[in-house]
């Protein structure tokens, strides 16, 4: 545990208590009464309202959408199965400033929708609570359509035996054994929603603000510290208190569930009913899922001339069109990125290797509460962090400020709770005994790591590398900040084109968000032919 302590300690712990000490401290003082100044302003009240409601309607909206989903892949087998599942969980680990560009370009000023119909949904609510479903329907099916794939289909069947109706039989059977799994997934995707940044920022336009957009505004426009301090500790006990009722909803699942091989619970649709449903949901992937990408795509290649690569070619040269959005052509983004992200995996997994070993191998209320805060980074502010980095690393003998290294430490700190996650189901099922014998027959404990554990672990090692990795390259939060301007990564390049005015930067705009797509997607498919079909989660 020592080094991924020292490493949240210095990291994470260290920037985050350093810039909410300078927004409450005042000549040496604490200033506690400006908590109850800050939320007692009317514009910070409606930023909390507007917060937590655009959260609850989305989680609703999204579990409404995604439920049927869930049902399909657990019960349903059908060509393209797979394929479908990668398509599916592309959005989840797009970085939010290509989800908020692609909606962009459906719902926005010469959109899709524009274009058809003269109906514009940008700087409206709707756009953003579309592109929260978009962005977390793979959240649902993933967790809940895993755990019901694993369920017995013949404790319902007897409950129909018995006189049940179908609904009944699901309402009264099924839906219980579900309700863990349904209850983490509204909370992760209420936790994602609630610390909505690039979407918003994107697509509401100045009418809304969350949370971390508002931090944002106070931080590096108005540099206001007092009022984002005290929005950064509303923000952490609200994602405390969601990430405790989590691992106890995960906790309860874990212990009150008996389940089976999924490859005994699936089969083809029968039916006219389950065929429309089956149709139902490939027409819900097609509209809400693969219609915003291809809108993307087809803007990118959409120039004043005509379709061509314009658009991309332009990425190349600095100040096309005369624009100075960069110091370098954006195309360098694409490496930087790469590099960037490439480094966060490596420090991620070494972190989140160590951690998710430490929790296997001990248990107690210290171990519990280091896996809480190993879980922190994915809900506090990435703002706060980026700009806590640059007043606090900046002093030997950590002077990082000018340093190429604190993008991918920014980043990994996101990585490591998906590779904690990926590792430790598999760790705690490698079978005790099988180190013991290691250790009898002379192996040291780093001996016995590498011969019994590493090979056991090795696929979760590969897809931990793999959503730590497409994590890392759609970062923003944290990166717009510490990112420098001659080594921008394509998140930051993205926000900064559609930032400026001009037809040209729109276009290459669209033209990174959709090398960034294919990036992230090309990554996650690699990830999917690895996977283990053994977990319903993350």
């Amino acid at each position: 545990m020592a080094v991924p302590v020292a490493f949240f300690a210095l990291f994470f712990a260290y920037p985050v208590t350093a810039i909410v000490g300078r927004g409450l401290k005042a000549e040496g003082d604490w200033q506690f009464g400006r908590i109850g100044e800050v939320l007692s302003r009317p514009d910070i009240l409606d930023v909390l309202w507007f917060t937590t409601w655009q959260a609850l309607a989305s989680t609703a909206l999204t579990l409404l959408i995604a439920l049927p989903g869930a049902y399909v892949f657990a019960r349903f087998d059908f060509p393209g199965k797979q394929v479908l599942r990668a398509v599916v969980t592309v959005p989840f680990v797009l970085p939010t400033v290509v989800v908020g560009t692609a909606f962009l370009a459906l719902l926005g000023r010469g959109g899709l929708l524009d274009e058809l119909w003269g109906v514009r949904l940008d700087t409206t609510v709707w756009a953003i609570l579309l592109a929260h479903v978009f962005f977390n329907y793979a959240v649902v099916v993933r967790t809940v359509g895993g755990l019901w794939s694993q369920l017995d289909p013949r404790q319902e069947e007897a409950a129909r035996v018995l006189g049940a109706g179908r609904f009944a039989a699901f309402r009264r059977v099924t839906l219980p054994a579900l309700a863990p799994a349904v209850a983490a997934a509204a909370l992760m995707v209420f936790l994602f929603t609630f610390t909505s940044f690039g979407v918003v920022q994107i697509l509401g336009g100045p009418a809304y603000s969350t949370l971390e957009v508002e931090i944002y505004r106070q931080t590096a426009q108005l540099l206001d510290l007092p009022t984002a301090a005290v929005l950064t500790l509303v923000q952490f006990a609200a994602v405390g208190g969601i990430l405790a009722v989590h691992a106890a909803t995960v906790r309860r699942r874990e212990r009150a569930l008996k389940l089976v091989d999924p490859a005994h619970t699936s089969r083809r649709p029968r039916g006219a009913g389950q065929w429309a449903l089956l149709g139902g949901v490939l027409l819900t992937a097609l509209l809400l899922i693969l219609l915003p990408l291809g809108v993307l795509v087809e803007r990118s290649f959409d120039g004043p001339g005509g379709y061509g690569f314009g658009y991309y070619e332009a990425l190349q040269s600095v100040g096309a069109g005369g624009s100075s959005t960069f110091l370098v052509p954006p195309l360098e983004a694409v490496g930087n990125s790469l590099r960037y992200a490439l480094v966060a995996t490596l420090i991620a997994l070494v972190i989140g290797g160590l951690a998710a070993a430490a929790l296997t191998r001990r248990a107690g209320r210290l171990v519990r509460g280091f896996d809480a805060l190993l879980m922190l980074p994915l809900g506090v502010s990435a703002v706060t962090v980026g700009f806590g980095f640059l007043i606090t690393l900046d002093k030997p003998p950590l002077d990082l400020r000018t340093s190429w290294i604190l993008v991918p430490l920014a980043q990994a700190l996101v990585g490591v709770p998906f590779v904690v996650r990926t590792m430790l189901p598999v760790l705690r099922a490698v079978d005790d005994r099988l180190r013991e014998a290691a250790a009898v027959l002379g192996a040291s404990p780093l001996r016995a790591w590498r011969e019994v554990d590493l090979p056991l672990v090795r696929r979760a090692v590969l897809v931990a590398a793999g959503f730590a990795f497409a994590v890392s390259l759609g970062e923003f939060g944290a990166t717009v900040f510490i990112a420098r301007p001659d080594n921008p990564t394509l998140p930051v390049a993205v926000a900064r084109l559609l930032g400026r005015s001009g037809e040209l930067n729109y276009g290459q705009a669209m033209a990174l968000s959709t090398i960034l797509m294919l990036v992230c997607a090309v990554s996650l498919l690699l990830l999917e032919r690895i996977r283990t079909d053994r977990s319903g989660e993350f």
